[in-house]
């Protein structure tokens, strides 16, 4: 993913967050995970960015 990708999907991310609503952010980002890991080859990878999002959110 280029550099620009990465700010378009983040900027769509950023705006679909604010237009679901805190209440509903929980929900949306669990879906949305689901959604995204469904896609990948192995468990691997997607079990290392479970690791690291975890360690980042407990920083």
């Amino acid at each position: 993913m280029t550099e620009s990708d990465l700010d378009l999907a983040y900027t769509q991310l950023a705006q679909a967050l604010t237009r679901v609503g805190d209440a509903q952010a929980p929900l949306f980002l669990s879906a949305l995970c689901l959604s995204l890991i469904s896609r990948q080859d192995a468990a691997a990878p997607v079990l290392a960015l479970i690791e690291q999002a975890e360690q980042a959110a407990r920083a």
